[in-house]
């Protein structure tokens, strides 16, 4: 105890006290550099918080090396503060890379907008959902089929951007696909990793569509690199599958006038006169509905 209280002592009554303090004030340098400091703090999170952060921190220790070397004619003061500067202004070199580096055309951003900002998505993992589909939005033109019934191999993702998209079998019109729903979530579902199959509906396109597509195997590598990803994509497409299977309720029928509800399989409603007749609920079992295009095909073709 005794050589830890003089320990103590020593560093505490080393140097002497301030007896006489100065008189005038520093000079506007120091005290600008001080506002910079306490401006800088206030800085937000994220990209240009970072920013925001490190500039203001930056010309604050400017400043104070400035000060030091002007007024105060102290090295070590002047050393450090610089070599902070220093570190200030590499980190937001770095930062300002990083958010050129996630900038996005404006589909993409558009698309950012609307589906993934909402979730909580950061710019970075947007950035390698967007990479994954090599950052290219693809057209779709008015009365061509980005998948047809039982020719289409199953093998990417893809999620409309623009335009509306005709679903139907055997001709027959089951529903639509709008902006931001997947145009083959449900084929998507159906299939294991290591299974292939064949669209079992059509997708026409009734106007000018864009869309972003996935390659499946890429995305599965994706998926087994970044586990949250894999976990998004589960509940954005369980969340469009189910939108579908709500489109289709109204429009499934079975006999005797009766409407088969999918919510709820044992129970029946008499169904409306000028409810178009649309037979099999055993389409919407696991291996049904659609699933993507191995390239675009025009419909009569």
């Amino acid at each position: 105890m005794g050589e830890n209280g003089s320990f103590w002592e020593s560093l505490i009554y080393a140097h002497p006290t301030c007896t006489t303090w100065k008189q005038e004030a520093e000079g506007s340098i120091y005290h600008l550099g001080s506002i910079l400091f306490v401006v800088g703090f206030m800085g937000g999170s994220g990209f240009f918080g970072l920013l925001y952060v490190f500039s203001l921190l930056g010309l604050g220790f400017l400043c104070s090396s400035v000060w030091a070397w002007l007024d105060v004619c102290a090295a070590d003061i002047f050393s450090w503060n610089f070599i902070l500067f220093a570190i200030c202004f590499v980190q937001f070199i770095y930062v300002t890379y990083q958010v050129r580096s996630v900038s996005f055309d404006r589909e993409f951003q558009e698309l950012y907008s609307a589906l993934f900002q909402p979730l909580g998505i950061s710019l970075t993992v947007y950035r390698k959902i967007v990479l994954c589909c090599d950052a290219e939005v693809v057209t779709l033109e008015k009365e061509h089929c980005y998948a047809m019934q039982g020719k289409t191999p199953i093998d990417k993702l893809s999620l409309l951007v623009s335009g509306r998209i005709r679903v139907t079998v055997d001709g027959e019109f089951l529903h639509y696909i709008f902006p931001l729903q997947f145009l083959d979530s449900p084929e998507w579902d159906s299939l294991r990793p290591t299974e292939e199959g064949v669209f079992q509906v059509t997708l026409t396109a009734e106007t000018d569509c864009r869309y972003v597509a996935w390659r499946r195997k890429k995305l599965y590598l994706l998926f087994a690199k970044h586990r949250f990803i894999s976990r998004l994509f589960s509940v954005l497409i369980g969340s469009d599958i189910a939108e579908k299977l709500y489109a289709l309720n109204d429009r499934v029928q079975v006999g005797q006038g009766f409407r088969y509800d999918i919510r709820l399989p044992n129970f029946y409603h008499v169904s409306l006169p000028e409810t178009p007749r649309v037979q099999p609920p055993h389409r919407l079992q696991r291996g049904s509905p659609r699933r993507k295009p191995a390239g675009l095909t025009n419909c009569g073709s």
